[in-house]
């Protein structure tokens, strides 16, 4: 069974689900990505781990997060081509996984690769900051930063009334893009994880996710016409 939204499914955002989601995401993108690949490149699924810590009254809690990235890198040499990352709850909720999020992409940007940014979580506080305007409305985006062009950015853009959307993955200044359909990734996460057989879509969105009020009449409406509800 698909999920029930046309695009993202807010419901993945809590803490149960999303380190599995974002693990067949990951491994969905890299199944899509590498048969494009031609031999001057190698593709990897890498991981990062860092503790977070939350004062909680005399005590401190804390935990321990693994994230995965895609690197793709020159056959030759091993430079850094590009960096594909999906944004996980903690780094636009915590000090520490904002903070490890962020030093990675600096270091690419360093190495002059270019940075792939999938965020698709609606919870915390954006990571890169950049100006709206001439920009729809939107609830979730794919940023691009090009390694000849660090300071400027490439953004595609959704909502959760919509399908996520298809977006080009540089490569070598010299090669094409490459193409990805992050939505066709989705769904197949979504199947490979056995996602619908874990959510209760009869009952409320995650308690940290902030959907709008127009957000949660438009998911009571879709849920009514899907006989969720």
């Amino acid at each position: 069974m698909p999920s029930p939204f046309p695009g993202m499914d807010p419901y993945l955002e809590t803490p149960k689900l999303w380190p599995a989601f974002q693990h067949q995401l990951l491994a969905c993108l890299y199944q899509i990505l590498l048969p494009g690949l031609v031999d001057r490149y190698r593709a990897r699924v890498g991981t990062r781990t860092y503790t977070s810590e939350m004062p909680l009254f005399t005590s401190i809690i804390r935990e321990e997060f693994t994230e995965e990235f895609i690197e793709i890198r020159n056959r030759s040499d091993g430079r850094l081509v590009t960096l594909l990352e999906v944004v996980c709850p903690a780094n636009k909720t915590t000090p520490a996984g904002r903070a490890a999020y962020l030093d990675a992409r600096q270091q690419a940007l360093a190495q002059r690769a270019g940075v792939v940014e999938i965020d698709i979580v609606l919870q915390g506080k954006p990571l890169l900051t950049y100006s709206r305007d001439g920009l729809p409305e939107y609830d979730y985006a794919v940023t691009v930063t090009r390694s000849n062009a660090p300071d400027r950015y490439e953004i595609y853009t959704a909502t959760l009334q919509k399908k996520l959307p298809k977006f080009k993955l540089p490569l070598a200044a010299d090669d094409r893009d490459a193409l990805l359909d992050l939505q066709a990734a989705f769904g197949r996460a979504y199947d490979l994880g056995s996602f619908a057989a874990q959510i209760d879509y009869k009952g409320p969105p995650p308690p940290d996710v902030p959907l709008s009020p127009a957000h949660r009449t438009w998911t009571e409406d879709l849920f009514k016409q899907l006989k969720l509800r």
